[in-house]
């Protein structure tokens, strides 16, 4: 199956690519080249294959909570450069 180079075009406005009219025979052919091989999975017989979403089974793994002690938070911050009443001080990004 061929791409034609108005098909390249199109392609190519929708990709906001600029492509030269010099390489839109070299485009169409690489092009078609990839409809070609992705027409190739129409000849698969899928017709015993469930459809999914994802390969393997997506299941939730939940673990129990367990209530622990936190981090002391003088310890946490004591690296920091500024720091008041257990959190960090940091320089202002937003005006």
């Amino acid at each position: 199956m061929g791409v034609s180079k108005e098909e390249v075009k199109k392609v190519a406005a929708l990709s906001r690519l600029y492509i030269a009219e010099n390489e839109m025979d070299a485009f169409a052919a690489d092009l078609g080249a990839v409809v070609e091989h992705a027409q190739k999975l129409n000849e698969l017989d899928t017709s015993d294959v469930q459809p999914t979403a994802h390969i393997l089974p997506v299941k939730n793994v939940f673990r129990e909570d367990k209530i622990k002690p936190s981090m002391d938070r003088e310890l946490i911050t004591e690296n920091a450069p500024e720091k008041d009443g257990g959190c960090y001080i940091v320089p202002r990004v937003v005006e």
